[in-house]
């Protein structure tokens, strides 16, 4: 028996419950392995008094401690965390609260491996953790973690630095693993670690224009899918859009950009076309993802983003920039296009998959091979064997 200790800033809570759906989706998979037993440490930051009054973190710190979560074993510690000024400092303080945590964790749950789902603060946090308790530790790289950490020089040091030490590295794509050895990581302890998605039930609709009637929507339909930031390139959507006039585009995401969004839209009068639809439950998403002709995501990096592999599998073909693994995704064109990250390559890509709609069950095909029981078996395959070389 496997006995891993998973280690997951992203994991969702009650608070956030679609925070981190892609390490729960993951963490269910790897627990359910007949030979697997596994414990999760959410660790929750909280500022000092009085900023730890804000309702974000007010309500963070009113999670419980310790509880079952979708029957996983889900512990919350809490660390230190100084906005803005100390994020250089997070890792050493997440490693520093948490040692107590799992040093009595181990004396009833003797784990064999910690098991890091995001590099940055979890990944350099493990590392120190794993010698203090001299178990084997595994990072995964999803993609942010590297792309927007690296820019920051303390934290890149301590990226590089974790990366070098932990006994096994995950990357969600061939281009991030590059990506990583091109920092300065070891290409050796790197394994490729596709995403899984339910392909039961992400799956094409069964008559596409109702769903989109169910949505009140006519004619062809787009739909993106992230956070609002600058990184996911929503405001060159509104640009493409502008370009294909008999089309909607509906934006499943939160985020900071929201009010210069929401401002775009008004001053440009793209109201009756575009909607922001905020936040989504994962539940929700693969309805909305099948209903739409096309997906379109403009973002300036990603590793290897779940939401293109949801969107294949339930039918809809992507339009995304070439970054990350788009290549190891978009490799067939039914799938979709790889375009420059401009709007009127965007809005031919689009135009050009309206005139000529691939059949969903070709672009499905194309996600196939990210099945959740191969991503399950993978992790187990690549946990054990850093157990075994000890």
């Amino acid at each position: 028996m496997l006995r891993v200790l998973t280690l997951a800033s992203l994991f969702p809570s009650a608070v956030r419950p679609t925070f981190g759906v892609f390490v729960e989706r993951q963490t269910l998979g790897l627990a359910a392995h007949p030979e697997v037993a596994l414990r999760v440490v959410s660790p929750i930051g909280l500022p000092p008094a009085p900023l730890d009054r804000h309702p974000h973190y007010r309500a963070q710190a009113a999670l419980p401690t310790r509880e079952t979560w979708k029957g996983l074993e889900v512990e919350r510690p809490r660390f230190a965390v100084i906005p803005r000024i100390g994020e250089r400092f997070a890792a050493v303080l997440m490693a520093r609260a948490l040692l107590p945590a799992l040093r009595r964790i181990r004396t009833e749950f003797p784990f064999d491996v910690i098991d890091a789902e995001f590099f940055w603060p979890d990944g350099p946090a493990a590392v120190r953790l794993g010698r203090a308790l001299g178990v084997p530790v595994s990072i995964k790289a999803r993609g942010s973690d590297i792309h927007q950490r690296k820019r920051q020089p303390g934290v890149r040091a301590e990226i590089l630095a974790a990366g070098r030490a932990a006994n096994g590295l995950l990357a969600v794509s061939a281009a991030l693993k590059a990506d990583m050895v091109a920092l300065g990581m070891p290409a050796e302890r790197i394994r490729v670690h596709y995403t899984g998605v339910d392909m039961e039930r992400f799956r094409p609709a069964a008559d596409r224009a109702a769903a989109k009637t169910a949505l009140g929507v006519a004619g062809p339909l787009l739909i993106s899918v992230g956070a609002l930031i600058a990184l996911k390139g929503h405001d060159l959507l509104l640009d493409a859009i502008k370009a294909v006039p008999e089309a909607t585009l509906l934006i499943a995401g939160e985020g900071p950009h929201r009010p210069v969004l929401e401002a775009r839209i008004a001053a440009e009068g793209l109201g009756g076309r575009v909607r922001l639809l905020g936040s989504q439950p994962h539940e929700a998403m693969p309805a909305l993802i099948a209903a739409a002709d096309v997906m379109v995501l403009a973002s300036a990096a990603e590793g290897l983003a779940n939401a293109w592999v949801e969107s294949l599998a339930s039918g809809t073909p992507i339009v995304i920039p070439d970054v990350g693994g788009a290549r190891e995704v978009v490799d067939r064109p039914e799938a979709g296009r790889l375009v420059a990250r401009d709007p009127a390559a965007i809005a031919r890509a689009v135009r050009d998959l309206l005139a000529a709609p691939p059949p969903p069950a070709m672009v499905r095909a194309a996600a196939e091979r990210f099945s959740w029981a191969a991503n399950s078996a993978a992790l187990h395959a690549h946990l054990s064997a850093l157990v075994d070389r000890g």
